[in-house]
């Protein structure tokens, strides 16, 4: 009997382990089957439809979104739903809709006891779905979506369209919609609860010249026929909040609609960090003076009454504050004194505006840039005022609260990008951002307390689909997201968008093509970024993205016509034109390379860069041209080649080379192919037999940092490998991180690394971490290194705060830290990397043991061998 117990258990615990895996997902409970039961709700049985009764007093934005789901079911079953306004019109089998307080119809079953209101009552943006037996007379059976609120009313709405095959994508990335003839619900009550930030949106930004083309020719603008589309994604993602495009751009004036649609549907309207009081910056004309508080505050105030009029009772985060003209400081050095006035300022003119107590309006502070300086040197506003934090618009998050810092009522937000117009370098091209990176730095912002904004700047919408989708899905709930899930989400987004064909490849193929691309930005790429001599780098790279090409081609090749849209947006084009444009480079510097030896091999490596810069503006063409019958012309227009600052050339510029005449070859040449054919052994001074660990070679050991030895954790710390992240292999850090700093002992959080040096002496070891910054009071995070028993050295990873410094780690993507320590004897030794603050990353460590011996790369060279 006791075996049984203990196998029943078993079977018990596997199944909510693989329930718990699942959970997370972007479709976290699948209660849409095909299979009818008499327990199951028949959306769509037997060539019949249910029909569809909505009150019709509901708020507009439930009624719009009812028609869209009215949609979604034809396209799915080539039915029409009828839908009814009174109960006495229904039949056997209806969906009813409806708000709680709202719909007469939801109010009427609450009462009755057929829906628990006490699931919604007071709640935030929750819905329910389920089953209810006779809920009125002459009906057998309804499938009942009731909300708490609008939002949470159409999160249900959009729910069950997701559930029934509509991809969030449908329109933005052309996913099909599959056809399916029977639509059956599963009992119980399918709800995701309530999300765990309150508002989290995306920030269409850098819009010019791609989405703004687009946009133009499309819609005519940036209209409301635009937004409609923009509104409908958002919260087909279970987002709620929005700040417009902006570059130029007037989103309560250039269309009125905008604003009036956006209230209809529940979506949130916020601005930009340097647009105080709902006023675009393109609405500041020079007939209004200068934008200076000091010398123009009349203008400026009558400015600033007239946003808060105009946004009237709608659903809006005001922002305050503010910048200096044109996204720049307001002053030199910080005036703490006279931002404060001008917030005060702000406030009562929200206060006369809404009359009402200006904390009633919520508002935000966006700490971006210089304004952080004020807030760390002492400003303070209002409470209720929510704190924007920032990244540092390379996704390294700059502050956060102190963790014995007193709660406020208005909270903490974040400010992420995706996308980046300004130094080191504009990224806008195409998708860099590895989700693993965003996991780790959110989700050490939402453990440090930050849950009132989640807001990532998205630049044209478009090629972050996958990104933009994993941020919108974490912040509903980013404690279902770990370390260990997110390769499972790679695969339900290809599972999702692609009807279960290739998921398995085409997952892979995301998670290394977004890799490979976060290495270095696009338009930060050159000649010299891959060493064509050293490792055989520049070649690894290409045949790296090469491999992805063959697969990604594989896939096109087979996939149903139907998906083949949607794979070149979301798939092909990114693997194509991202794995050209790296070749591109490696065959430039073959050509300078050959130029100099004067080799004619040079003419063949600029003639393959004439040829891979045509194929850049062929699959540009064709994505313009030919997909979805040429629906998303302009969207890929964004130059990328040829930058030689910070700022975007006016077009794309072919990389230069040199041709060699044949009559001036000269005799002896060497090419990059023979320098790499330069044979590496492991060193025969000894017999190996009692070394183990990582191996001395050619002067050095280097290792993936996931490939400890050992890790110690503690009771309140263990150390966590975030798979994939990162430029080589994997990430490593310690979990949770809302920790205080770790003083070091013998029974302190540690990694140890087994290596086998040949020599004694003097070495360095360079430590590759990701480019976190110091987001805490305190000169920096840090971390101890030791060999053996040596006293551990502290080391600062924070050490440079300077801006050429920062500068170079986010270009790399990887900040390198050098401690130097001293081998007294040769043979096995281990290497201890001790924890102390949290969300530093390990990603790899390149041990010198000879002067001079580690070739110069971008990667750093490959791991060392290794003896068990």
């Amino acid at each position: 009997m006791c075996s049984k117990i203990k196998t029943s258990y078993l079977i018990l615990l596997l199944f909510l382990i693989g329930l718990s895996r699942n959970s997370y997902a972007i479709n976290p409970e699948k209660y849409v089957v095909n299979q009818a039961s008499n327990e199951n709700f028949p959306l769509v049985s037997k060539g019949k439809i249910a029909s569809i009764l909505v009150d019709d007093k509901d708020y507009v934005g439930v009624l719009k979104v009812t028609g869209h789901l009215e949609n979604d079911i034809f396209n799915v079953s080539d039915l029409h739903s009828k839908r009814i306004k009174k109960i006495s019109e229904a039949e056997d089998f209806v969906v009813i809709i409806g708000t709680l307080g709202k719909s007469e119809i939801i109010n009427q079953l609450a009462k009755k006891g057929k829906i628990d209101a006490n699931l919604l009552q007071g709640k935030w943006e929750k819905f329910t779905t389920q089953i209810v037996e006779n809920p009125f007379k002459g009906i057998k059976k309804a499938l009942v979506i009731a909300g708490s609120d609008k939002r949470g009313t159409i999160y249900g709405i959009y729910d069950l369209s997701n559930q029934i095959g509509v991809s969030p994508w449908y329109y933005w990335a052309d996913v099909p919609v599959k056809k399916q003839s029977e639509l059956h619900v599963l009992p119980g009550i399918h709800s995701q609860e309530e999300p765990k930030v309150k508002y989290r949106g995306i920030f269409i930004n850098d819009e010019a010249p791609a989405l703004t083309g687009w946009a133009f020719e499309k819609f005519g603008g940036f209209n409301s026929k635009f937004y409609d589309k923009v509104f409908e994604l958002i919260l087909r993602m279970k987002g709620n909040y929005l700040w417009p495009a902006m570059w130029g751009r007037m989103f309560y004036v250039e269309d009125l609609q905008n604003a009036i649609l956006a209230d209809e549907y529940g979506v949130v309207m916020g601005t930009s960090h340097h647009e105080p009081l709902t006023r675009a910056h393109a609405e500041w004309g020079k007939s209004n003076g200068k934008w200076d508080f000091t010398t123009n505050s009349e203008a400026l105030i009558q400015f600033w009454k007239d946003g808060i009029k105009r946004m009237g009772n709608k659903e809006t985060i005001v922002t305050v504050g503010m910048r200096g003209d044109g996204d720049e400081p307001m002053t030199e050095g910080t005036a703490i004194e006279l931002l404060e006035n001008i917030v005060k300022t702000q406030r009562n003119i929200i206060a006369e505006g809404t009359q009402k107590p200006a904390e009633e309006t919520p508002q935000m502070w966006a700490l971006y840039k210089e304004v952080q300086d004020y807030y760390d040197k002492g400003m303070t506003v209002p409470d209720d005022i929510t704190l924007l934090l920032c990244d540092d618009n390379w996704g390294n998050i700059r502050k956060l609260p102190e963790l014995d810092s007193k709660p406020r009522k208005g909270g903490y937000g974040i400010y992420y990008h995706y996308d980046y117009v300004g130094g080191p370098r504009n990224y806008k091209w195409i998708n860099t951002n590895q989700i693993e990176r965003v996991w780790e730095q959110m989700d050490l912002a939402y453990q440090y307390g930050v849950d009132k904004i989640w807001i990532v700047n998205v630049g044209d919408i478009k090629p972050m689909e996958f990104p933009i989708e994993f941020f919108l899905d974490m912040a509903w709930n980013p404690e279902k997201f770990n370390a260990g899930n997110l390769e499972q989400y790679y695969a339900d987004w290809a599972k999702e968008n692609f009807d279960n064909q290739f998921t398995g490849e085409i997952a892979e193929i995301l998670k290394l093509y977004t890799k490979y691309n976060s290495r270095r930005k696009p338009e930060l790429l050159d000649s010299k970024t891959y060493s064509i001599t050293n490792y055989n780098e520049a070649d690894r790279i290409v045949a790296e993205y090469q491999k992805l090409v063959e697969k990604a081609n594989s896939i096109n090749e087979k996939l149903k016509p139907e998906y083949k849209d949607a794979f070149y947006q979301l798939v092909l084009f990114p693997v194509l034109a991202s794995a050209n444009l790296n070749e591109l480079y490696v065959a430039q510097a073959k050509n300078q390379l050959y130029a100099e030896q004067r080799n004619v091999i040079a003419n063949d490596y600029a003639e393959k860069v004439k040829k891979l810069f045509e194929k850049d503006v062929e699959l540009t063409n064709y994505y313009h041209a030919q997909i979805a019958n040429g629906k998303w012309n302009h969207m890929m227009s964004q130059t990328h080649i040829g930058y030689d600052n910070w700022q975007q050339p006016d077009k794309n510029v072919i990389p230069k080379t040199k041709k060699i005449a044949l009559a001036v070859q000269a005799v002896k040449v060497i090419t990059a192919e023979e320098i790499l054919k330069k044979e590496t052994s492991i060193s025969k001074k000894q017999d190996l037999a009692q070394a183990y660990g990582f191996i001395e070679n050619d002067g050095y050991i280097s290792i993936e940092s996931e490939n400890y030895s050992k890790a110690i954790n503690s009771d309140s710390v263990k150390w966590t490998i975030i798979p994939n992240l990162g430029k080589t292999s994997s990430g490593v850090t310690l979990k949770p991180s809302n920790i205080q700093s770790i003083e070091i002992s013998e029974q302190s959080p540690r990694l140890e690394y087994t290596v086998h040096f040949f020599n004694k002496g003097k070495i360095k070891v360079n430590a590759y971490f990701s480019p976190t910054i110091n987001f805490k009071k305190g000169d920096g995070l840090k971390y101890g290194i030791a060999f053996d028993n040596e006293k551990p050295q502290i080391m600062n990873l924070n050490a440079d705060a300077s801006e050429k410094a920062w500068a170079e780690s986010v270009a790399n993507n990887i900040k390198i830290i050098t401690s130097t320590h001293n081998i007294e004897k040769a043979g096995n030794h281990i290497l201890k990397i001790y924890g102390i603050d949290p969300a530093l990353v390990l990603q790899k460590i390149v041990i010198e043991t000879e002067e001079g011996k580690v070739l110069e790369s971008y990667l750093g060279p490959p791991e060392s061998f290794r003896k068990e």
